[in-house]
């Protein structure tokens, strides 16, 4: 019997018991869907917080202030301002490496226009961190070194706050009260969307760092938070080092003690989101691989009963001339078959549902063709396995107690 008239033999037999074949079949669906689903939502996050994580610009590194002992307890990143304005400016002066870096006083304010207000974060920056971080200005100017200089009580404002101060109107020229403080706004950031851990980048007000030091801190240049750019990728590795050098000898600590500052780069970031995203894919893919076997385990059971109800049939074809090679090879076809139609419509599945998820949640998702096309393979290889067994005990039957099988 050649290949294609075995195929239609066991699709005739598969279809004489449609409702049984398509329960055979469900768990095979249920695992290959699962695989294609949650392989499509993970793919979709990893890609969505990469793109944001590009946003923070271009080799970026940051630098947090505290990471200490004290009294034999370590006090994490955050806890100690123990950088300054003045670390800042050393560091520009004595690093090859580094690009571009600011200082950054952060302060949440109460902002108030007419009679409108809005609570959101002020930062006290350099004009240089427009570039650091990639933002474009839409409308008016960045502050300059004269107001630098002058701490002049001027900003830049992100465009939520121009939608809850403003009602989405240019505010070039307007002035808004910042803890009742008057300050002209001389320009507008163009929208930049949300960053890795879901911030709203557009809900923030830039001022000079200098007048955010002396109106918010009364003068002290003490800063809890550094941005910087490399000249290039490769120069970020060795400006990292220039900058732990730089700090550490301003700051006096001896070759025994730790660092009081903590040094993290754009791809520190990107390769713990990375790491996080594979965890995350192999559990799901663990999980899922989990129906494929229960589906496999389905198929086996189903296929040792078809072979107890058509032992006679198995008996007469033995009596006509087949051998057992062909015996093994229908019911071994048959198992393929079930196991790759119920992958096939698991694929179809599992994309129709992670466009759903996509569109009623509006989570990122990317269905992945090559993981589609490992589940749709290790289906067909779990029914061959399971397969194997029920279609060597029919081919093993001996004819004649085959023809008295009532």
């Amino acid at each position: 019997m050649n290949l294609s008239s075995l195929l239609r033999v066991c699709l005739r037999a598969l279809l004489r018991n449609k409702m049984r074949s398509a329960l055979t079949m469900l768990g095979i669906i249920i695992g290959v869907a699962a695989v294609v689903s949650m392989v499509a939502i993970t793919t979709g996050a990893r890609t969505s917080v990469q793109t944001q994580i590009s946003s923070l610009g271009d080799n970026v590194f940051m630098i947090f202030s505290g990471n200490f002992h004290r009294s034999g307890a370590r006090m994490a990143a955050g806890t100690r301002n123990s950088l300054t304005a003045e670390d800042v400016d050393a560091i520009r002066q004595q690093s090859k490496d580094v690009h571009q870096i600011t200082p950054t006083i952060r302060t949440n304010a109460q902002l108030v226009s007419a009679d409108q207000n809005w609570s959101t974060s002020v930062l006290g920056v350099n004009p240089e961190y427009i570039d650091i971080r990639r933002y474009e200005i839409q409308s008016g100017r960045m502050f300059s070194d004269v107001d630098m200089r002058g701490a002049s009580k001027v900003c830049v404002v992100g465009q939520t706050v121009i939608t809850n101060l403003f009602n989405g109107n240019d505010p070039v020229g307007q002035t808004i009260r910042i803890r009742r403080l008057p300050f002209e706004v001389v320009g507008v950031l163009a929208a930049k969307g949300q960053a890795a851990m879901g911030q709203d980048q557009d809900d923030v007000v830039l001022i000079p760092f200098t007048t955010g030091a002396k109106k918010f801190q009364s003068g002290d240049t003490r800063v809890g938070m550094v941005f910087g750019s490399a000249r290039d990728g490769l120069s970020l590795t060795s400006a990292q080092a220039e900058i732990r050098d730089i700090l550490r000898a301003r700051h006096q600590l001896g070759d025994k003690d730790d660092d009081d500052f903590t040094i993290r780069t754009q791809s520190d970031i990107s390769k713990t989101v990375e790491a996080s995203a594979n965890v995350m894919t192999y559990l799901l893919g663990s999980v899922a691989m989990v129906s494929l076997l229960v589906g496999g385990i389905g198929i086996m059971n189903i296929m040792l009963v078809s072979v107890t109800e058509r032992t006679r049939e198995i008996g007469i074809r033995m009596s006509v001339g087949a051998r057992e090679a062909d015996i093994l090879r229908q019911f071994l076809l048959e198992a393929l078959l079930l196991s790759a139609i119920g992958g096939l419509i698991g694929v179809l599945l599992g994309g129709g549902v992670s466009l759903l998820i996509s569109k009623l949640a509006g989570w990122p998702t990317q269905v992945s063709m090559p993981f589609a096309a490992l589940a749709l393979g290790f289906a067909a290889m779990v029914g061959i396995f399971f397969g194997f067994y029920p279609a060597r005990k029919a081919s093993r039957l001996d004819p004649i107690e085959a023809l008295r099988y009532e």
